[in-house]
Protein backbone atom coordinates (compact mmCIF):
# COMPACT_ATOMS: atom_id res chain seq x y z
CA UNK A 1 0.00 0.00 0.00
CA UNK A 2 0.94 3.58 0.04
CA UNK A 3 -0.11 6.53 1.24
CA UNK A 4 -0.23 10.38 0.51
CA UNK A 5 -1.27 13.24 2.76
CA UNK A 6 -2.61 15.52 0.01
CA UNK A 7 -3.90 17.79 3.23
CA UNK A 8 -3.37 18.70 7.37
CA UNK A 9 0.40 17.28 6.53
CA UNK A 10 1.96 21.07 7.10
CA UNK A 11 -0.69 22.87 8.72
CA UNK A 12 -4.35 22.07 10.71
CA UNK A 13 -7.11 21.91 7.72
CA UNK A 14 -7.45 20.63 4.09
CA UNK A 15 -7.48 16.95 5.96
CA UNK A 16 -7.19 14.90 3.15
CA UNK A 17 -5.20 11.40 3.19
CA UNK A 18 -4.87 9.01 0.27
CA UNK A 19 -4.35 5.38 0.65
CA UNK A 20 -3.26 3.39 -2.67
CA UNK A 21 -4.24 -0.47 -1.90
CA UNK A 22 -3.15 -1.55 -5.70
CA UNK A 23 -6.89 -2.48 -6.35
CA UNK A 24 -8.52 0.92 -4.96
CA UNK A 25 -7.75 4.45 -3.78
CA UNK A 26 -9.41 5.77 -1.03
CA UNK A 27 -9.52 8.97 0.38
CA UNK A 28 -9.38 9.36 4.19
CA UNK A 29 -11.48 12.95 4.89
CA UNK A 30 -12.07 15.63 2.34
CA UNK A 31 -11.63 18.77 3.69
CA UNK A 32 -11.14 22.48 3.15
CA UNK A 33 -7.97 24.44 3.52
CA UNK A 34 -8.33 27.42 5.91
CA UNK A 35 -6.12 30.15 7.92
CA UNK A 36 -3.14 31.73 5.54
CA UNK A 37 -4.09 32.81 2.00
CA UNK A 38 -1.41 30.10 0.58
CA UNK A 39 -3.16 27.40 2.24
CA UNK A 40 -6.89 28.75 1.56
CA UNK A 41 -5.42 28.87 -1.99
CA UNK A 42 -4.34 25.11 -2.30
CA UNK A 43 -8.29 24.94 -1.85
CA UNK A 44 -8.21 25.98 -6.12
CA UNK A 45 -5.56 24.24 -7.31
CA UNK A 46 -6.76 20.79 -8.41
CA UNK A 47 -3.98 17.72 -7.14
CA UNK A 48 -3.97 14.96 -10.19
CA UNK A 49 -3.59 12.22 -7.07
CA UNK A 50 -7.28 12.66 -6.24
CA UNK A 51 -8.08 12.30 -9.99
CA UNK A 52 -8.30 8.11 -9.55
CA UNK A 53 -9.93 8.06 -6.24
CA UNK A 54 -12.99 5.07 -5.58
CA UNK A 55 -14.50 5.88 -2.23
CA UNK A 56 -14.29 8.63 0.20
CA UNK A 57 -14.30 7.86 4.39
CA UNK A 58 -14.77 10.84 6.46
CA UNK A 59 -13.98 11.13 10.14
CA UNK A 60 -15.84 13.84 10.98
CA UNK A 61 -18.25 16.90 9.69
CA UNK A 62 -16.17 19.84 10.02
CA UNK A 63 -15.73 21.90 7.04
CA UNK A 64 -11.12 21.46 7.12
CA UNK A 65 -12.02 17.43 6.91
CA UNK A 66 -15.58 17.44 4.75
CA UNK A 67 -15.30 20.81 3.15
CA UNK A 68 -13.57 19.80 -0.35
CA UNK A 69 -16.32 16.97 -1.49
CA UNK A 70 -18.62 19.34 -3.53
CA UNK A 71 -15.36 20.36 -5.23
CA UNK A 72 -14.37 16.97 -5.75
CA UNK A 73 -17.49 15.86 -7.44
CA UNK A 74 -17.62 19.08 -9.30
CA UNK A 75 -14.52 17.47 -10.95
CA UNK A 76 -16.01 14.45 -11.78
CA UNK A 77 -15.95 11.81 -8.67
CA UNK A 78 -19.04 9.72 -8.42
CA UNK A 79 -17.88 7.01 -5.81
CA UNK A 80 -19.71 6.26 -2.27
CA UNK A 81 -18.98 8.70 0.56
CA UNK A 82 -18.86 6.72 3.71
CA UNK A 83 -19.59 8.34 7.40
CA UNK A 84 -21.18 7.37 10.53
CA UNK A 85 -24.94 8.45 10.00
CA UNK A 86 -24.55 11.49 12.56
CA UNK A 87 -22.13 12.58 10.57
CA UNK A 88 -24.05 12.39 7.30
CA UNK A 89 -26.68 14.53 8.53
CA UNK A 90 -23.99 16.84 9.90
CA UNK A 91 -22.00 17.09 6.55
CA UNK A 92 -25.35 17.88 4.67
CA UNK A 93 -25.96 20.72 6.70
CA UNK A 94 -22.10 21.67 6.95
CA UNK A 95 -21.90 21.55 2.97
CA UNK A 96 -24.50 23.36 1.76
CA UNK A 97 -23.96 26.47 4.23
CA UNK A 98 -20.61 25.98 2.74
CA UNK A 99 -21.90 26.19 -0.84
CA UNK A 100 -24.11 29.20 -0.24
CA UNK A 101 -21.05 31.30 1.45
CA UNK A 102 -18.91 30.24 -1.47
CA UNK A 103 -21.53 31.81 -3.67
CA UNK A 104 -22.72 34.83 -1.53
CA UNK A 105 -18.96 35.56 -1.31
CA UNK A 106 -18.53 35.80 -5.35
CA UNK A 107 -21.89 37.58 -5.42
CA UNK A 108 -20.26 40.45 -3.41
CA UNK A 109 -17.07 40.52 -4.53
CA UNK A 110 -18.30 41.32 -8.14
CA UNK A 111 -20.82 43.46 -7.23
CA UNK A 112 -18.19 45.94 -4.56
CA UNK A 113 -15.31 44.75 -6.63
CA UNK A 114 -12.45 43.95 -4.56
CA UNK A 115 -12.09 40.44 -6.17
CA UNK A 116 -8.35 40.64 -7.96
CA UNK A 117 -10.28 38.28 -10.66
CA UNK A 118 -12.49 39.74 -13.49
CA UNK A 119 -15.29 37.62 -12.26
CA UNK A 120 -15.04 36.30 -9.08
CA UNK A 121 -16.29 32.20 -9.23
CA UNK A 122 -17.15 30.25 -6.06
CA UNK A 123 -15.41 27.02 -5.52
CA UNK A 124 -18.17 25.45 -5.56
CA UNK A 125 -22.32 25.41 -5.64
CA UNK A 126 -25.14 24.16 -4.05
CA UNK A 127 -26.03 21.94 -6.92
CA UNK A 128 -22.39 20.55 -6.40
CA UNK A 129 -22.76 20.32 -2.69
CA UNK A 130 -26.34 18.47 -3.13
CA UNK A 131 -24.41 15.78 -5.92
CA UNK A 132 -22.15 15.17 -2.71
CA UNK A 133 -25.08 14.49 -0.53
CA UNK A 134 -26.11 12.53 -2.55
CA UNK A 135 -23.56 10.06 -2.58
CA UNK A 136 -23.45 9.96 0.78
CA UNK A 137 -23.18 6.00 2.29
CA UNK A 138 -23.97 5.98 6.32
CA UNK A 139 -21.59 3.18 8.22
CA UNK A 140 -22.75 2.45 11.72
CA UNK A 141 -19.46 2.65 14.07
CA UNK A 142 -18.14 -0.99 15.05
CA UNK A 143 -19.56 -2.15 11.86
CA UNK A 144 -17.36 -3.26 9.32
CA UNK A 145 -17.34 -2.05 5.19
CA UNK A 146 -15.57 -3.84 2.66
CA UNK A 147 -14.43 -1.57 -0.37
CA UNK A 148 -12.40 -3.96 -2.39
CA UNK A 149 -9.66 -5.96 -0.49
CA UNK A 150 -10.21 -3.26 2.24
CA UNK A 151 -11.89 -3.80 5.12
CA UNK A 152 -13.59 -0.39 6.98
CA UNK A 153 -14.30 0.12 10.51
CA UNK A 154 -15.19 3.77 12.53
CA UNK A 155 -14.40 4.43 16.11
CA UNK A 156 -16.00 7.23 18.15
CA UNK A 157 -13.96 9.60 19.30
CA UNK A 158 -15.83 12.60 20.91
CA UNK A 159 -14.97 16.09 19.50
CA UNK A 160 -17.93 15.94 17.52
CA UNK A 161 -21.39 14.44 16.71
CA UNK A 162 -20.88 11.33 14.73
CA UNK A 163 -16.97 11.80 15.04
CA UNK A 164 -14.32 8.27 14.30
CA UNK A 165 -11.43 7.53 13.99
CA UNK A 166 -11.01 5.21 11.18
CA UNK A 167 -8.90 1.99 10.37
CA UNK A 168 -8.29 0.45 7.57
CA UNK A 169 -6.97 -2.93 6.79
CA UNK A 170 -6.09 -4.63 3.44
CA UNK A 171 -3.80 -8.12 3.44
CA UNK A 172 -3.09 -7.71 7.14
CA UNK A 173 -1.71 -4.51 6.92
CA UNK A 174 -3.40 -1.88 9.60
CA UNK A 175 -3.91 2.14 9.43
CA UNK A 176 -5.73 3.46 11.80
CA UNK A 177 -6.13 7.75 11.12
CA UNK A 178 -7.29 9.41 14.71
CA UNK A 179 -9.41 12.13 12.63
CA UNK A 180 -9.99 14.74 15.80
CA UNK A 181 -9.66 13.48 19.11
CA UNK A 182 -12.08 14.72 21.63
CA UNK A 183 -11.47 16.04 25.03
CA UNK A 184 -12.37 13.59 28.23
CA UNK A 185 -14.42 15.75 29.67
CA UNK A 186 -16.36 17.65 27.05
CA UNK A 187 -19.49 19.36 27.41
CA UNK A 188 -21.42 17.73 24.75
CA UNK A 189 -19.76 14.43 23.84
CA UNK A 190 -18.38 11.11 25.85
CA UNK A 191 -14.75 10.39 26.12
CA UNK A 192 -13.13 8.80 22.77
CA UNK A 193 -12.91 5.09 22.36
CA UNK A 194 -9.75 3.70 22.27
CA UNK A 195 -7.91 3.22 18.96
CA UNK A 196 -7.59 0.12 17.29
CA UNK A 197 -4.64 -1.94 17.02
CA UNK A 198 -2.32 -0.17 13.95
CA UNK A 199 0.97 -1.04 11.89
CA UNK A 200 0.62 2.57 10.73
CA UNK A 201 -1.08 5.55 12.78
CA UNK A 202 -1.94 8.61 11.68
CA UNK A 203 -2.74 11.20 13.95
CA UNK A 204 -3.64 14.76 14.98
CA UNK A 205 -1.90 17.21 16.30
CA UNK A 206 -4.01 20.50 16.66
CA UNK A 207 -3.52 20.86 20.88
CA UNK A 208 0.29 19.14 20.71
CA UNK A 209 2.17 21.27 22.25
CA UNK A 210 0.17 22.86 25.22
CA UNK A 211 -2.54 21.50 27.61
CA UNK A 212 -6.05 23.47 28.40
CA UNK A 213 -6.34 25.52 30.76
CA UNK A 214 -7.78 23.81 34.58
CA UNK A 215 -9.95 27.28 34.85
CA UNK A 216 -13.89 27.55 35.17
CA UNK A 217 -14.34 28.17 31.77
CA UNK A 218 -18.47 28.80 31.84
CA UNK A 219 -17.68 31.05 35.05
CA UNK A 220 -14.79 33.04 32.77
CA UNK A 221 -17.86 33.51 30.28
CA UNK A 222 -20.32 34.38 32.81
CA UNK A 223 -17.56 37.21 34.15
CA UNK A 224 -17.12 38.91 30.72
CA UNK A 225 -21.09 38.88 29.76
CA UNK A 226 -21.98 40.66 33.20
CA UNK A 227 -18.80 43.11 32.64
CA UNK A 228 -20.10 43.91 29.17
CA UNK A 229 -23.95 44.20 30.25
CA UNK A 230 -23.07 46.53 32.99
CA UNK A 231 -20.92 49.05 30.87
CA UNK A 232 -23.87 48.72 28.36
CA UNK A 233 -22.03 46.58 25.71
CA UNK A 234 -22.91 43.94 23.80
CA UNK A 235 -21.52 40.18 23.71
CA UNK A 236 -20.81 38.62 20.03
CA UNK A 237 -19.86 34.75 19.97
CA UNK A 238 -18.08 33.65 16.93
CA UNK A 239 -19.09 30.13 16.77
CA UNK A 240 -19.13 27.30 15.03
CA UNK A 241 -22.40 26.26 13.89
CA UNK A 242 -21.99 22.54 14.35
CA UNK A 243 -21.04 21.49 18.12
CA UNK A 244 -19.74 25.19 19.77
CA UNK A 245 -22.73 26.83 19.57
CA UNK A 246 -24.68 24.28 21.41
CA UNK A 247 -22.11 23.81 23.96
CA UNK A 248 -22.20 27.73 24.46
CA UNK A 249 -25.77 27.36 24.62
CA UNK A 250 -25.63 24.49 26.80
CA UNK A 251 -23.42 27.33 28.72
CA UNK A 252 -25.24 30.13 29.10
CA UNK A 253 -28.28 28.14 29.91
CA UNK A 254 -26.63 26.82 32.97
CA UNK A 255 -25.73 30.31 33.78
CA UNK A 256 -28.61 31.51 33.34
CA UNK A 257 -30.65 29.32 35.74
CA UNK A 258 -27.50 29.87 38.28
CA UNK A 259 -28.50 33.26 38.41
CA UNK A 260 -24.87 34.22 36.84
CA UNK A 261 -26.39 36.24 34.36
CA UNK A 262 -28.76 38.03 34.14
CA UNK A 263 -32.25 36.08 33.59
CA UNK A 264 -33.75 38.65 31.33
CA UNK A 265 -30.51 39.12 29.26
CA UNK A 266 -31.45 38.35 25.57
CA UNK A 267 -29.61 35.83 23.77
CA UNK A 268 -29.69 35.11 19.79
CA UNK A 269 -28.70 32.74 17.59
CA UNK A 270 -28.06 34.03 14.36
CA UNK A 271 -26.77 31.20 12.47
CA UNK A 272 -29.96 29.12 10.56
CA UNK A 273 -27.20 26.35 10.51
CA UNK A 274 -27.01 26.39 13.59
CA UNK A 275 -30.56 26.27 14.69
CA UNK A 276 -30.87 23.22 11.80
CA UNK A 277 -27.97 21.23 13.81
CA UNK A 278 -29.07 21.65 17.39
CA UNK A 279 -32.49 19.46 15.60
CA UNK A 280 -29.80 16.83 14.70
CA UNK A 281 -28.03 16.71 18.25
CA UNK A 282 -31.54 16.25 19.37
CA UNK A 283 -32.31 13.65 17.09
CA UNK A 284 -28.82 11.92 17.95
CA UNK A 285 -29.21 12.31 21.74
CA UNK A 286 -27.89 8.76 22.26
CA UNK A 287 -24.78 9.35 21.70
CA UNK A 288 -24.41 12.71 23.95
CA UNK A 289 -23.33 12.61 27.52
CA UNK A 290 -25.54 15.59 28.18
CA UNK A 291 -29.65 14.61 30.23
CA UNK A 292 -32.50 14.33 27.13
CA UNK A 293 -34.21 16.79 29.39
CA UNK A 294 -31.28 19.41 29.20
CA UNK A 295 -31.26 19.43 25.54
CA UNK A 296 -34.85 19.42 25.23
CA UNK A 297 -34.84 23.17 26.87
CA UNK A 298 -31.28 24.01 24.70
CA UNK A 299 -33.65 27.03 22.81
CA UNK A 300 -35.70 28.10 25.58
CA UNK A 301 -35.74 32.18 25.42
CA UNK A 302 -33.01 32.16 23.06
CA UNK A 303 -33.64 34.20 19.40
CA UNK A 304 -33.58 32.78 16.33
CA UNK A 305 -32.79 34.82 13.88
CA UNK A 306 -34.05 33.79 10.56
CA UNK A 307 -33.13 35.96 7.64
CA UNK A 308 -30.51 37.70 6.51
CA UNK A 309 -32.51 41.23 6.66
CA UNK A 310 -33.42 40.12 11.03
CA UNK A 311 -29.56 39.47 11.07
CA UNK A 312 -28.94 43.04 10.08
CA UNK A 313 -31.61 44.93 12.14
CA UNK A 314 -29.67 42.75 15.03
CA UNK A 315 -26.30 44.14 14.13
CA UNK A 316 -27.64 47.83 14.14
CA UNK A 317 -29.42 47.82 17.29
CA UNK A 318 -27.54 49.06 20.39
CA UNK A 319 -29.35 47.75 23.36
CA UNK A 320 -27.48 44.58 25.45
CA UNK A 321 -27.50 41.50 24.50
CA UNK A 322 -25.64 38.24 23.57
CA UNK A 323 -25.35 36.89 19.96
CA UNK A 324 -24.28 33.58 18.59
CA UNK A 325 -23.07 33.61 15.03
CA UNK A 326 -20.74 31.72 12.61
CA UNK A 327 -18.36 31.37 11.15
CA UNK A 328 -16.43 30.31 14.67
CA UNK A 329 -13.01 31.64 13.38
CA UNK A 330 -14.81 35.10 11.42
CA UNK A 331 -13.83 33.68 8.25
CA UNK A 332 -16.97 34.38 6.83
CA UNK A 333 -20.76 34.35 7.55
CA UNK A 334 -23.59 36.75 9.30
CA UNK A 335 -21.13 37.45 12.38
CA UNK A 336 -18.84 39.50 9.97
CA UNK A 337 -21.86 42.30 9.87
CA UNK A 338 -21.73 41.58 13.97
CA UNK A 339 -18.20 42.62 14.19
CA UNK A 340 -18.24 45.37 11.73
CA UNK A 341 -20.89 46.89 13.63
CA UNK A 342 -19.48 45.96 17.31
CA UNK A 343 -16.08 45.86 16.94
CA UNK A 344 -15.59 49.93 16.78
CA UNK A 345 -17.25 49.95 20.08
CA UNK A 346 -15.38 49.59 23.28
CA UNK A 347 -18.31 48.30 25.23
CA UNK A 348 -19.20 45.77 23.46
CA UNK A 349 -16.72 42.36 24.02
CA UNK A 350 -15.75 39.63 21.07
CA UNK A 351 -15.21 36.19 22.67
CA UNK A 352 -13.90 33.09 20.82
CA UNK A 353 -14.78 30.24 22.16
CA UNK A 354 -11.73 27.72 20.94
CA UNK A 355 -8.74 26.80 18.82
CA UNK A 356 -8.11 30.01 16.25
CA UNK A 357 -5.90 28.43 12.74
CA UNK A 358 -3.09 30.65 12.42
CA UNK A 359 -3.83 33.13 9.55
CA UNK A 360 -8.14 34.00 9.78
CA UNK A 361 -9.50 36.84 11.39
CA UNK A 362 -10.14 35.07 14.71
CA UNK A 363 -6.40 34.44 15.14
CA UNK A 364 -5.95 37.92 13.87
CA UNK A 365 -7.99 39.23 16.88
CA UNK A 366 -7.31 37.04 19.49
CA UNK A 367 -3.65 38.65 18.88
CA UNK A 368 -4.63 41.87 19.47
CA UNK A 369 -5.19 43.23 15.97
CA UNK A 370 -6.93 46.68 16.11
CA UNK A 371 -7.98 46.73 13.00
CA UNK A 372 -9.29 43.87 10.53
CA UNK A 373 -10.38 43.77 7.18
CA UNK A 374 -14.22 42.93 6.09
CA UNK A 375 -15.72 43.27 3.34
CA UNK A 376 -13.15 44.88 2.01
CA UNK A 377 -13.09 47.76 4.23
CA UNK A 378 -10.59 47.90 7.19
CA UNK A 379 -12.73 47.78 10.80
CA UNK A 380 -11.38 48.97 14.10
CA UNK A 381 -11.23 46.92 16.65
CA UNK A 382 -12.38 48.56 20.34
CA UNK A 383 -13.87 46.20 21.57
CA UNK A 384 -12.63 43.69 23.90
CA UNK A 385 -11.47 40.50 22.66
CA UNK A 386 -11.43 37.46 25.49
CA UNK A 387 -10.24 33.91 23.87
CA UNK A 388 -11.45 31.00 26.04
CA UNK A 389 -9.48 27.80 24.71
CA UNK A 390 -11.52 25.79 27.77
CA UNK A 391 -14.29 25.19 25.08
CA UNK A 392 -12.08 23.56 22.64
CA UNK A 393 -13.50 20.47 21.27
CA UNK A 394 -9.86 18.72 20.98
CA UNK A 395 -8.17 16.91 23.37
CA UNK A 396 -4.66 18.65 24.81
CA UNK A 397 -1.10 16.89 24.23
CA UNK A 398 -1.82 15.76 27.81
CA UNK A 399 -5.29 13.73 26.76
CA UNK A 400 -3.85 12.56 23.19
CA UNK A 401 -0.91 10.79 24.59
CA UNK A 402 -3.93 8.86 27.46
CA UNK A 403 -5.64 8.49 24.16
CA UNK A 404 -2.72 7.05 22.42
CA UNK A 405 -1.90 4.53 25.71
CA UNK A 406 -4.88 2.73 25.52
CA UNK A 407 -4.62 1.85 22.15
CA UNK A 408 -5.10 -2.09 21.93
CA UNK A 409 -2.37 -4.28 21.17
CA UNK A 410 1.64 -3.65 20.56
CA UNK A 411 2.68 0.08 19.20
CA UNK A 412 1.88 1.42 15.72
CA UNK A 413 5.45 0.18 13.43
CA UNK A 414 5.13 3.91 12.27
CA UNK A 415 3.61 7.07 12.95
CA UNK A 416 2.43 10.08 11.08
CA UNK A 417 1.59 13.21 13.09
CA UNK A 418 -0.51 15.10 10.94
CA UNK A 419 -2.93 18.10 11.70
CA UNK A 420 -1.04 20.85 14.00
CA UNK A 421 0.83 24.05 13.26
CA UNK A 422 4.44 23.28 12.60
CA UNK A 423 4.98 23.84 16.14
CA UNK A 424 2.60 21.88 17.48
CA UNK A 425 3.17 18.66 15.41
CA UNK A 426 6.66 18.62 16.09
CA UNK A 427 5.72 18.96 19.51
CA UNK A 428 3.50 16.00 19.59
CA UNK A 429 6.12 14.09 17.72
CA UNK A 430 8.55 14.67 20.67
CA UNK A 431 6.51 13.78 23.42
CA UNK A 432 5.35 10.44 21.71
CA UNK A 433 8.81 9.27 21.28
CA UNK A 434 9.71 10.21 24.89
CA UNK A 435 6.93 9.83 27.16
CA UNK A 436 5.30 6.88 25.00
CA UNK A 437 8.38 4.96 23.31
CA UNK A 438 7.25 5.00 20.24
CA UNK A 439 10.06 4.51 17.53
CA UNK A 440 10.00 5.66 13.73
CA UNK A 441 7.19 8.86 14.29
CA UNK A 442 7.54 11.60 12.44
CA UNK A 443 5.77 14.68 10.75
CA UNK A 444 4.77 14.12 6.88
CA UNK A 445 5.00 16.87 4.40
CA UNK A 446 2.47 18.15 2.45
CA UNK A 447 2.33 15.99 -1.03
CA UNK A 448 4.49 13.32 0.15
CA UNK A 449 4.30 9.64 -0.35
CA UNK A 450 4.92 6.77 1.72
CA UNK A 451 4.94 3.02 1.37
CA UNK A 452 3.06 1.02 3.95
Amino acid sequence: MKLTFLGAADGVTGSRHLVDTGERQILLDCGLFQGFKQQRERNWHWADALRGVDAVVLSHAHLDHSGYLPALVKHGFRGPIHASPATCDLAAVLLLDSAHLQEEDARRANRYGYSRHAKALPLYTKADARRAIAQFVPLAPGRELKIGTSRIRLTPVGHLLGACAVRLEDHGARIVFSGDVGRSQDLLMPPPMPPESADVLIVESTYGNREHCVEDTPAQLAGIVSETVQRGGSVVLPAFAVGRAQALLLVLQRLRKAGAIPGELPIFLDSPMAAEATALYRRHLKLLRVEASEMAHLLDGVRIVADAAASMRLSASRYPRVIISASGMATGGRVLHHLKSLAPDERNAIVFAGFQVGGSRGARLVAGEREVKIHGEFVPVRAAVHHLQGFSGHADRHELLQWLRSMRGTAPARTFVVHGEAEASDAMRQAIERELGWRDVRVPQHGETVAV
